[in-house]
């Protein structure tokens, strides 16, 4: 499952942005991941990530690949990155902000497991050694996420060990690009909504769902250098590294289809319908939908539209 792992990190982070991890439950309440306090002193690091530009005679769309939590103190939004984006009309993200209180009726609904069940009831008596010895690492309570399906544990559990070294959606490229949208007062929409990526995780077959949690289990001492490994190649602009980061190991297809490939072919079909209407858009999804097998790019290229890398 290491590449799955890896492929949906992305997605994982997507959702530190917009999941609550605060819902009440019929257990205790699942752990608030927090960020450690920042340095006295932050060095700025430029960066150049990968730009991508597709246009008709009077459309222009922008393709960039985002990293939706990174410490503070990175500095990507310049050069042509900025540029492109002052230039643009409309922001296009994954999602936008989500009501607090929409997020914990979704969570609720989609994430709590039924009176009478628990997740460490659900695991192999080695799986759930694994698991607690892992909770006690991380200074949690054993019942931490007991009421709770095993995929939103694992979204969850994953995000710990990346909050507490130093990765915040608060430095997230979301973040930046919406508050630089709110400054030019430019149109913020998105591709999908909170409810949709929640759904996508909750409609993972029972059994999908407890590989997933296993993995990030067995991983998580090292979730932080795996990502780690994935920011130094967007840092770079290095696409094909990045690609090789998430596909370097056969898979779980079908999850991969569900959680990645469909949602590309989605979003290509909108790009489509999209180059039907002038003006400019700044689109900003995660790097991982842009690199590698059945990537945005691929699909856009099955359709006969090509992107020209501009950075």
């Amino acid at each position: 499952m290491q590449q799955l792992f890896r492929r949906i990190a992305c997605l994982v982070l997507a959702l530190i942005s917009s999941l609550s991890i605060t819902a009440s439950a019929r257990t205790s309440p699942a752990p608030v991941p927090q960020a450690p306090p920042p340095a006295a002193t932050v060095t700025a690091e430029v960066i150049a990530p990968a730009l991508w530009k597709l246009s008709d005679e009077d459309t222009t769309i922008w393709l960039f690949g985002t990293i939706h939590a990174l410490p503070e103190g990175v500095d990507w939004f310049h050069g042509p990155i900025r540029e492109a984006f002052d230039g643009s009309q409309e922001l296009v993200t994954e999602i936008t902000d989500a009501d607090p209180t929409e997020m914990q009726q979704l969570v609720l609904k989609h994430a709590v497991l039924p009176q009478g069940q628990s997740l460490r009831g659900m695991l192999t008596p080695a799986q759930k050694a694994a698991y607690e010895k892992q909770l006690g690492g991380l200074g949690l309570p054993l019942q931490a996420f007991d009421g709770y399906e095993p995929w939103y544990a694992a979204v969850a559990l994953s995000t710990l060990p990346l909050m507490r070294t130093g990765y915040d959606p608060k430095f997230g490229v979301e973040q930046v690009l919406d508050a630089r949208a709110k400054e030019l007062g430019r149109k913020h929409s998105g591709l999908e909504t909170p409810a949709f990526q929640i759904g996508l995780f909750d409609s993972l077959p029972m059994e999908a769902q407890k590989r997933y949690f296993a993995d990030v289990v067995e991983q998580l001492p090292t979730v932080a250098e795996q990502l780690g490994q994935m920011v130094a190649a967007w840092r770079r602009g290095d696409a094909d590294t990045l690609a090789h980061l998430m596909n370097d190991e056969e898979d779980d297809p079908a999850l991969i289809e569900m959680l990645l490939v469909n949602r590309n072919k989605a979003w290509a079909q909108w790009v489509k319908q999209r180059l039907d209407q002038p003006g400019t858009v700044f689109v900003a999804v995660g790097a991982g939908h842009l690199a590698g097998p059945g990537s945005l790019q691929e699909q856009l290229a099955a359709q006969g539209f090509k992107t020209t890398r501009v950075q």
